[in-house]
């Protein structure tokens, strides 16, 4: 809720004038508040602003019987009558064409690339530490990223390390070896974590308090329509030849065009905040465990999930809308669990949808669903209870911490989901070995089976929460560090 500020400034000025808001008329109550703040010592009141949110002011002066004046000015403007400037709204669609870009190539790369491993007879185990070493450069550059920026600002950053990004994408097919390929993926990890810093960071500037959920919400939605259309083009051309790693470099190039080639301001610098990683568990311990083992399932997912579909015979072009079913279902599913646990206790919805994932994960892990439709429905369902468990724990978190922490709070906690990213793929893939692709979703099943137990737990032991204290819901891309409070109100 915002806020408007009536203060006694000026005893001299002599004349007022106030006119009606197109948005709202203003209650004939406030004036009365004058003669109020004449009389007082302390002339100063705050009001919330549903009372007075639309008041606009011609001119700041008031009189009253004893000569005083009074300043109105507005704070914070209720959610529904403030609208975004042109300016930040030409900014808000350069950056949402750029993420769309470069979405979309990562998720093509994202498909691509564990097929691709497969074909060239790697391990699982392999396979396993690519996705280890992607998440452990991802970890990295959520530390270097800001600093990164700082420095050279935030066009040169996103120009930059998109180019080295692009580099490396364009290396893989050059040099085929587990090593290198390795190195690669860690240099990429590093570039794509600042790469998502700059987008969300100038996101967050273009934005406020009025529109920053529908902001962040659109580009929910944009970024994983595109990473889904991105995992469909694995079937466009032989994964075996170089050709799919042209297109994925060449999508992350396009990603520079509409920052370069418009007139949009550069944000400010971004601020910033100490984590204190040991004060974050006792804040909140379903916070911190479910972004850690959060982390761990979607790293093992994303890495060794082709992996899964290639092993039980599907053809690219089923690997490819199993992938896509997962994120589909996600997506459906973000507001409705947002919505609900919005109205109960997060921890109840986050214990519910890691229960319900087991099901749906023993269902695809040991087999019981034949091929074909069946299995991309059980696929979307497994993504819908999967993927808002991340940004349910997020928003857990942030009702327990004050608005002053947030910035830290969430930067804690997506580290604590890369670690468990990095740890993942190479533990899921132990349950891989033998040929038994089934175990990735047995995995899963283990991983989120301890955190349903745990924040049964915490429920337990826990009585003194309430919903007072609870803020609202903003969907999060998992893969994405959402370093900045999203503050829907």
């Amino acid at each position: 809720m915002g806020f408007v500020v009536i203060e006694c400034n000026d005893r001299n000025a002599d004349k007022a004038e106030f006119r009606r808001s197109p948005y709202m008329p203003i209650p004939e109550c406030s004036r009365n508040l004058f003669s109020y703040l004449a009389k007082s010592e302390h002339p100063r009141l705050d009001l919330p602003s549903t009372c007075c949110a639309a008041l606009q002011i011609t001119s700041n002066y008031a009189t009253d019987p004893t000569n005083k004046t009074f300043s109105i000015f507005t704070g914070m403007i209720d959610s529904m009558s403030k609208p975004i400037s042109l300016a930040a709204l030409g900014s808000v669609l350069t950056i949402l064409a750029c993420a769309a870009f470069l979405f979309a190539g990562n998720g093509l790369f994202q498909t691509l690339l564990p097929i691709r491993a497969s074909q060239e007879g790697f391990s699982t185990s392999l396979i396993g530490l690519l996705g280890t070493a992607y998440f452990g450069g991802f970890a990295v550059g959520c530390f270097v990223g800001p600093k990164i920026i700082m420095i050279v600002g935030h066009v040169r950053a996103f120009a930059g390390l998109t180019a080295v990004l692009t580099v490396t994408f364009l290396a893989f097919p050059l040099y085929v070896d587990p090593v290198f390929w390795g190195i690669m993926r860690v240099i990429g990890g590093v570039c794509l974590a600042v790469l998502y810093i700059v987008v969300e960071s100038w996101l967050n500037d273009s934005s406020n308090n009025a529109n920053r959920g529908r902001i962040f919400s659109s580009y929910i939605i944009v970024t994983n329509i595109v990473t889904m259309a991105g995992q469909l083009m694995v079937t466009s051309y032989d994964t075996l030849a170089p050709t799919l790693f042209i297109v994925v470099a060449m999508l992350i190039c396009l990603s520079i065009v509409p920052l370069s080639l418009t007139p949009t301001l550069s944000p400010t610098p971004i601020p910033s905040a100490r984590l204190q990683m040991r004060n974050l568990y006792k804040v909140s311990p379903v916070g911190v465990i479910g972004c850690l083992l959060s982390g761990g399932v979607e790293g093992a997912f994303w890495s060794l999930g082709p992996v899964f579909a290639q092993g039980r015979g599907m053809a690219t072009t089923d690997i490819a809308l199993l992938m896509a079913a997962f994120v589909f279902g996600g997506t459906l599913s973000q507001w409705p669990l947002g919505w609900t646990s919005d109205k109960i206790d997060r921890r109840i919805v986050i214990a519910a949808l890691s229960f319900c994932t087991v099901v749906t994960g023993l269902l695809l892990g040991f087999g019981a669903i034949p091929d074909g439709v069946v299995i991309f429905v059980l696929a979307a369902a497994h993504g819908a209870l999967m993927i808002p468990i991340y940004a349910l724990c997020i928003s857990h978190a942030n009702d327990n911490v004050p608005n002053t922490r947030m910035v830290e709070t969430s930067g804690g906690l997506l580290l604590f989901f890369a670690i468990g990213a990095t740890m993942g793929p190479l533990s899921a893939s132990a349950f891989m070995g033998d040929g038994r692709i089934g175990g990735l979703f047995i995995f899963i099943g283990v991983v989120l089976f301890s955190l349903g137990v745990f924040t049964v737990y915490r429920l337990v032991v826990d009585t003194n929460r309430t919903r007072s204290d609870k803020s609202h819901f903003a969907p999060t891309v998992a893969a994405s560090p959402s370093i900045f409070p999203l503050d829907s109100d």
